[in-house]
């Protein structure tokens, strides 16, 4: 079970890690669903982690961090939603 937990806390920073590295050269938006995935598997994977070895303020940093990932990444589903809503209400009635 260690060994499972230290796995996930390393591929769970790297996420992070990567996910920040990729926002600061300019690869990645925040507001994509990609970068937001990013945030929220790491952030569960050190949730995981951390909570495992007692480290509870980690805990709650990654708790928040993820939850901060979820709030976007549903804002993000629901603006892609409208837009193909948007786009399916003009080309029907461009069709008319």
């Amino acid at each position: 079970m260690e060994l499972l937990v230290e796995i996930l806390g390393w591929i769970g920073s790297i996420l992070l890690i990567g996910a920040f590295l990729l926002n600061s050269m300019n690869k990645v938006d925040t507001q994509s669903t990609f970068y937001q995935l990013m945030n929220l598997i790491g952030g569960v994977m050190l949730i995981l982690n951390s909570f495992y070895y007692g480290a509870l303020p980690s805990s709650f940093l990654n708790l928040i961090w993820s939850a901060i990932a979820i709030f976007y990444l549903v804002l993000i589903l629901k603006r892609n939603r409208e837009s193909i809503s948007d786009k399916m209400v003009s080309a029907h009635s461009g069709k008319q």
